[in-house]
């Protein structure tokens, strides 16, 4: 009866917390200045207008953003989202479905529609290959661990290399570098551009007028300005005298005239030393992880044996609140074992939310950790890629979650709860660990209300995007959205948050089906909410083309062999031995069925078929745009900040970056990018106080903007315009040279 009073206390306080805050969500949408939060994604790529004009409907709750999110067709989100999106979405469709089928029936529908679903993501994986035709990185390989010569560059090594060996099929390559203080200064100037591009428009230039509005923190006048002293700032020019040869590392993008070449080429071992010339297909252009390239090759295994042993001993150490949260839920069961505890807890509803709320909200607290520390040890590992970093994040956190959320919590739980039992009687162990995934029911109820209910909410009103809108509106006094750039869709989070769900509910099905309905609750509002976060916040700027669907087919077929065995060791217990005889072939069905969908369909996400790229290959030749291809190649991999259209990215790389180098401290693009530091200096506010966001970095030589007889001689349009103008003149040089 207590277990039952604390569930419905927890179900209580999700339940009222969701509707709040979609409830919520759903006024804050529809305010003008919280565009940026909400609708991030299409603020980026269709620059959509917001009406300023005041309605009474805005602060009325509604629920218009679920029926858009659910009348968008998935065509729609492919075109918007990427292929990611699409498998994440299918993901929690099958498991709608699965859940809602009875020990047989339940596998064979589960297996079936894994079928299904495998056949049709590769099909779509194959049609995303086939429409990305003109992708550059069908074309290019990537080379790590080139051999180090004295008397050659690494890049003369690749060149005579790839010449010799792939001379029909080799077209040219790209050297990658080591960050130095010329691309240092293109990136600064880049971020000072963008940064102060919305001051040059004439519709916010217009608007700056004197204000009696000050800083939120120190008082000052948001529109008063110093300029600094425009003292040009003589760079470090020692790497910029340094040879083409100590800035190159050991890998190069090498891009060759087929798409047929280049996968062979990225498959085939090319050296008899298979620690020298290790190729893969290069990432996408946007995908490239630039800093991991040049780590050599030779620490990688290093690399990965060191995220592995970290990932262990953190797995280790979480268990401490896991215990800590099995104790909370099993509070009667401590205080029979230690009974001073007894007066601490006299109040029932205190009793109540302490086991039936407070332990699932612990957890969660603690396992907000995990994420951004699994892809700090997937960058560590030396990832090239940075959707390859999210989908290696994705498989820890997910191989965390389930070991620490489902399994610690069933041991440490059966363990407070029998720990007499287990000290008097040992060999009960296994028959009580049995017992244990259904005595455990309640607390991954609350848990599935906690995280699942109340998450979905938390996802959808954007909290954290929300109080930093907050901040910078009316505290920095700025209405700029530029600030917020549209986040990219966290894969590595949620994908095994839903798989988490779907091992409970495949789970719990046969043993505790009070868990379905929750779960079923879960899986249609996640559907509605991350269709809508898809189609408006999030921005696709890479992904894995589908990658993530083998990783879920083999977490549900884990999730079905777990049930099935503890069906059938419930059944052993129950002393079934018929059911139990029945339930072993299906455990070997079902992992026979997981080995048949690996052949079938798992070598689709690993290479392109041979067919496949040779068709387009031809298709490319006979139209002439293999040409065109070609000429983009060399652009397309540029490390540099700057766009492709730059000749520095268009020019072989060796040359431009020798001549760049051999440029003295006088040469015209230094004092250019020189000219851009000092515009940009000049606008930085000035504060009464000594707040550190409203004062000059020299207040002894700096001139009060407002003391001027001229009033608009330092507008920040004019510096913007400066700026604009420095830039300008910058690129136009550039296109000079070439």
């Amino acid at each position: 009866m207590t277990s039952l009073s604390a569930l419905l206390t927890s179900a209580s306080i999700n339940v009222g917390v969701c509707v709040l805050l979609l409830s919520v969500y759903s006024i804050l949408r529809k305010q003008p200045g919280n565009v940026s939060v909400y609708f991030g994604r299409r603020l980026a790529q269709e620059k959509i207008k917001h009406d300023d004009a005041f309605h009474f409907e805005r602060f009325i709750p509604s629920a218009s953003w679920i029926v858009k999110a659910w009348e968008a067709s998935e065509e729609e989100i492919l075109a918007l989202a990427g292929l990611d999106a699409v498998v994440f979405l299918r993901i929690l469709v099958f498991r709608l479905w699965a859940h809602c089928l009875a020990l047989y029936i339940i596998s064979c529908s589960a297996c079936a529609l894994l079928y299904f679903e495998y056949k049709k993501v590769s099909k779509m994986r194959s049609e995303y290959i086939t429409r990305s035709s003109s992708s550059p990185s069908q074309f290019s390989v990537l080379i790590r661990s080139i051999p180090c010569s004295p008397e050659e560059s690494y890049s003369d090594l690749v060149r005579n290399f790839f010449t010799k060996y792939h001379a029909s099929n080799y077209l040219s390559h790209r050297m990658v570098y080591r960050s130095g203080t010329l691309q240092r200064l293109m990136s600064d100037a880049e971020k000072m551009y963008k940064m102060l591009h919305h001051y040059g428009s004439n519709s916010v230039g217009q608007s700056i007028q004197p204000s009696l509005f000050t800083c939120g923190l120190c008082g000052g006048t948001i529109n008063s300005f110093k300029m600094l002293p425009c003292e040009p700032v003589k760079p470090n020019l020692e790497d910029l005298g340094s040879s083409i040869k100590d800035k190159e590392c050991g890998a190069a993008f090498v891009f060759f005239r087929t798409r047929y070449a280049a996968t062979v080429a990225s498959h085939v071992r090319q050296s008899s030393n298979p620690m020298l010339w290790v190729t893969d297909m290069a990432p996408e252009p946007q995908d490239v992880y630039w800093s991991n390239l040049c780590i050599p090759y030779r620490q990688l295994w290093i690399r990965r044996l060191g995220t592995l042993l970290g990932s262990f001993v953190f797995t280790v150490l979480f268990v401490v609140p896991v215990t800590l949260v099995q104790s909370l839920a099993q509070l009667e069961q401590l205080q029979k074992n230690f009974p001073f505890l007894k007066g601490i807890f006299k109040r029932t509803y205190i009793t109540q939310l302490v086991t039936g709320y407070l332990p699932s909200v612990i957890l969660l607290l603690f396992l907000y950790t995990v994420p951004p520390l699994m892809m700090l040890f997937s960058a560590v590992e030396g990832s090239i890629s940075r959707s390859g970093r999210k989908k290696s994040a994705c498989c820890k956190v997910l191989y965390f979650t389930i070991w620490n959320v489902f399994f610690c919590n069933v041991l440490t739980g059966s363990i407070i709860k029998h720990l007499k039992r287990f000290i008097a009687m040992p060999k009960s162990i296994p028959s009580d660990i049995a017992t244990a995934v259904p005595s455990q029911a309640t607390f991954f109820t609350t848990y599935i209300l906690t995280s699942g209910w109340a998450g979905l909410a938390c996802e959808v009103v954007q909290i954290f995007n929300l109080f930093c809108s907050l901040f910078y509106r009316f505290i920095l006094r700025s209405n700029d959205v530029s600030y917020f750039s549209a986040l990219s869709f966290p894969y590595h989070t949620e994908v095994p948050r839903v798989l988490l769900f779907v091992l409970l509910g495949f789970t719990f099905s046969i043993v505790a089906p009070l868990v379905l309905p929750f779960l079923l609750v879960y899986f249609f509002l996640g559907y509605v909410v991350y269709r809508n976060q898809i189609l408006n916040v999030y921005l696709s700027r890479y992904e894995t083309g589908g990658q993530y669907w083998p990783i879920a087919q083999n977490a549900t077929i884990f999730s079905l062999v777990l049930m099935q065995i503890v069906a059938l060791w419930i059944f052993g217990l129950k002393k079934s031995p018929v059911a139990a005889g029945f339930t072993i072939p299906l455990v070997i069905c079902t992992l026979l069925f997981n080995e048949y969908c690996r052949q079938r369909f798992h070598p689709i996400f690993k290479s392109s078929s041979a067919e496949g790229l040779i068709e387009m290959d031809q298709r490319d030749e006979q139209s002439g745009r293999m040409e065109l291809i070609h000429q983009k190649l060399q652009s397309a991999y540029c490390q540099l900040t700057l766009d492709s259209d730059s000749p520095i990215c268009k020019s072989s790389p060796a040359e431009a970056f020798i001549e760049m180098d051999q440029e003295d401290e006088h040469s015209e693009q230094i004092v250019e990018i020189q000219q851009l530091q000092s515009v940009c200096r000049q606008l930085t506010l000035n504060s009464p106080g000594d707040c550190s966001l409203c004062k000059s970095e020299d207040p002894n030589h700096s001139v009060d903007v407002d003391s001027m007889q001229d009033p608009g001689y330092m507008k920040p349009g004019n510096a913007a315009n400066q700026f604009s103008e420095a830039w300008g003149n910058l690129k136009i040089k550039d296109a000079n040279k070439q």
